[in-house]
């Protein structure tokens, strides 16, 4: 990898760190009915890009298949889950979200948006606002990197 100057290294490790404490900040905002960390992205993962196998999602989130067996065990309990036969193989099972837990993925979307907005409104004043809004789609095109 090239070397970078120092005043954007510095900003890298600074803007990691935000982001990191923002991502905490969220999470804390309400707890999803106990979801774990885990548990919130799997579902989260299922409720973006859509159903998907057990092997699918352990691969997509990095775990051991006996590990996501464990969280998708915890969803479907909470009837966040629904299961089908996979058409192309009737011995695989896929996932999906149900719509209990569409509901709850969209109402802590919701929820921390809501929360994020006030915190905006409340820290910032209509000049920082605007400057965090014309930074986004530069942070997005960083993150699409």
């Amino acid at each position: 990898m090239a070397t970078v100057p120092a005043p954007v290294a510095e900003s890298a490790g600074w803007l990691r760190g935000v982001v990191a404490q923002l991502h905490r900040r969220l999470r804390q905002v309400d707890n999803a009915d106990s979801l774990t960390p885990s548990q919130s992205a799997a579902l989260n993962r299922l409720y973006r890009e859509g159903p998907a196998t057990q092997g699918e999602l352990a691969a997509a989130e990095h775990v051991r298949q006996q590990s996501m067996a464990t969280t998708l065990s915890a969803l479907d309990s909470l009837g966040y889950l629904a299961r089908s036969r996979d058409p192309a193989d009737g011995r695989r099972t896929v996932l999906s979200v149900s719509e209990l837990g569409a509901k709850t993925v969209q109402g802590i979307r919701q929820h921390r948006d809501e929360w994020l907005a006030h915190a905006l409104a409340a820290e910032l004043t209509a000049e920082e606002l605007e400057t965090v809004r014309q930074a986004l789609p530069l942070l997005q095109r960083v993150a699409q990197h």
